[in-house]
């Protein structure tokens, strides 16, 4: 990202996209679905089930994936802002959704999701599918190997290329993205920092959620060693008022990037995380370091779910 090298003062930043994986418009649950996917396939689901916030990434994909291998794919969808906007309740990952086939519901901020989850899944077999349950974000040991899959590919493309990272910077949320990449980069020896900026959690929670996952994807990897918890980094200052919900920061980010890079990130996730990462980098937190990789984590679609935060007129 020479361009925004440039406007920040160093040092090189460069981008892993993320976004780019395919899967109705991309994303990092693509990843995690080559995993979980392949486990209900094995296990002859007919449905799955899984769950997220109204403008999820992850049941985007969820719905393309099973919808790929010729699966129902059930969406339980939790109301965590209470916003009444036609757009946001309409538009861009649950229009995405539904294009899928993805049949979704709705259920209050605060429901017991994954108790909901099983309840629809015992309503399924009990008239004969075959049900896969895929928790919030497909965060769960299984899923988190696809990003300890992409830390090895991160590392081969360096390694290829010639490239010497200082650190990675990436979102970290439901915490499988994260925790995975902390696995992979573990197993490989690699002692690259990595940073995770918050997009829902406070801090310390986060890190223990990304902390006690990465050690179970550690062990479906047969690692023997033990993870340092300080290994397992984030900042969680840049969420605002909670998740979901836009902060001037985020618009500010992700209209700085497409003016000078072309590239879009979205509202709920990756748009926060690049708030904090251009914040950082002004604030010389980057300083003595060369090369920098921040991991798009994608859902460019979910803006057409806030035009109102960006300012949308007709021409």
């Amino acid at each position: 990202m020479d361009r925004l090298s440039e406007a920040l003062g160093g040092p090189r930043f460069w981008i892993k996209r993320d976004d780019c994986t395919g899967l109705a418009t991309g994303g990092n649950k693509a990843r995690k679905l080559d995993y979980l996917m392949a486990e209900a396939k094995a296990a002859g689901a007919t449905a799955i089930v899984t769950q997220g916030a109204t403008q999820s990434n992850h049941t985007r994909q969820s719905a393309a994936a099973a919808a790929k291998l010729g699966m129902a794919c059930h969406i339980l969808l939790e109301d965590r802002t209470g916003s009444d906007d036609f757009s946001y309740n309409a538009n861009g990952n649950v229009l995405l959704s539904r294009l899928a086939g993805g049949m979704m519901t709705k259920f209050p901020g605060g429901t017991d999701m994954a108790q909901e989850m099983e309840r629809l899944a015992g309503e399924l077999r009990a008239k004969g599918e075959v049900v896969y349950v895929i928790p919030g974000g497909g965060s769960n040991a299984t899923g988190a190997l696809g990003y300890a899959e992409c830390a090895h590919e991160l590392l081969s493309q360096a390694d290829e290329t010639g490239l010497e990272i200082d650190m990675i910077v990436q979102p970290t949320g439901s915490s499988g993205t994260h925790a995975g990449m902390v696995a992979g980069l573990t197993v490989m020896e690699s002692d690259i920092p990595i940073l995770g900026l918050g997009t829902r959690a406070p801090k310390e929670k986060q890190e223990t959620m990304v902390y006690d996952l990465a050690v179970r994807t550690l062990k479906r990897l047969d690692y023997d060693g033990q993870l340092d918890r300080a290994r397992v980094q984030a900042n969680c200052d840049y969420v605002g008022d909670g998740y979901g919900i836009p902060t001037d920061g985020m618009v500010e980010a992700v209209q700085t990037l497409a003016r000078l890079e072309g590239l879009l990130f979205d509202p709920v996730y990756s748009g926060k995380a690049l708030d904090g990462f251009l914040k950082l980098a002004r604030n010389e937190q980057f300083a003595g370091m060369k090369n920098v990789v921040f991991l798009h984590t994608g859902g460019s679609s979910a803006i057409f779910a806030y035009p109102g935060a960006f300012g949308a007129q007709p021409v």
